[in-house]
């Protein structure tokens, strides 16, 4: 019988849990750190421990442990540490990498080409490894010891230093508020934080507020080489509405846009629009909510 695997370093799982059990097959869960493994609701758990090495070192292990098979479908979350792994296992397996995923199914899977402008179906006969959003938390139990394994590559971790920024997770967020071209100033952004705040959702922006004006971390920014989020509420003020940034916002369950241009390419999108100064919108609306 064929067996879904997930394998991360993180509890944050909660959507590859999701796609693993709508395969109906059993769920076999490699941790690659002692609290991943207290990861809730799988088949089995195998748990690795590197040790004073880097999780990526641990490749070799993954690559003994996890012994897919045809039909078997491998699932990593879409962070640095399980990427490294998935090429490496993905090169063991003699298994295609794939990622942009929308739909996982027993013998096909579709996934996002052109930063989402196009779906590709692609046909799966031996084993698969997809790398995607992990999601939420998961729930989580009790650790499972480590399984010993001499596999790790002869590396160690020397100095480690804290980032000054958070990084933003807007692929879970349910609400986010999303700001463009139209805002006028860097100060600006005062105002639409009080908004998102408001809304009780996570700040985003469009590409050239991150890149050209760097008035907000890059990891905000919503499109074709930034993020893809799919919330419930998908508030974009001053944003045009390009196709580029429109991919990586247009599975929202509701857009709501604040634009004065009445013809503006994102008005399409839109589920409700408000044709209207953005300065002059956003502080009633704050005022109202």
């Amino acid at each position: 019988m064929a067996t879904t695997w997930i394998i991360t370093a993180d509890t944050a799982v909660s959507s590859l849990l999701d796609t693993a059990r709508s395969l109906g097959a059993p769920v076999t869960l490699v941790a690659l750190t002692p609290e991943a493994s207290a990861v809730d609701g799988v088949s089995t758990v195998v748990a690795l421990d590197a040790g004073d090495a880097p999780v990526e070192a641990l490749a070799p292990a993954v690559a003994e442990t996890v012994t897919a098979g045809d039909g078997d479908v491998v699932l990593l979350p879409n962070r640095p540490a399980e990427r490294v792994i998935a090429g490496a296992l993905a090169a063991r397996l003699g298994a295609p990498v794939l990622t942009g995923v929308r739909e996982v199914g027993t013998v096909s899977v579709t996934r996002a080409r052109f930063g989402g402008i196009a779906l590709e179906t692609v046909a799966t006969s031996g084993p698969v490894v997809i790398v995607a959003d992990g999601g939420a938390e998961a729930p989580v139990g009790e650790p499972v010891p480590a399984t010993p394994t001499t596999s790790v590559y002869p590396a160690r971790v020397t100095a480690s230093s804290a980032a000054s920024t958070t990084v933003a997770n807007l692929a879970s967020a349910k609400r986010i508020v999303a700001v463009g071209r139209g805002l006028k100033s860097e100060a600006d952004l005062a105002m639409i934080r009080a908004l998102a705040a408001r809304l009780g959702a996570e700040l985003a922006c469009s590409r050239p507020l991150a890149e050209g004006l760097d008035w907000l971390p890059k990891d905000v920014y919503i499109g074709v080489s930034g993020q893809t989020v799919t919330p419930d509420l998908y508030l974009a003020i001053g944003i045009s509405g390009q196709l580029q940034h429109m991919v990586g916002a247009q599975d929202a369950r509701t857009i709501v846009v604040v634009n004065t241009d009445d013809k503006a390419p994102i008005l399409a999108y839109a589920d409700y629009a408000v044709v209207g100064d953005l300065y002059d919108v956003v502080p009633a609306l704050t005022e109202a909510l």
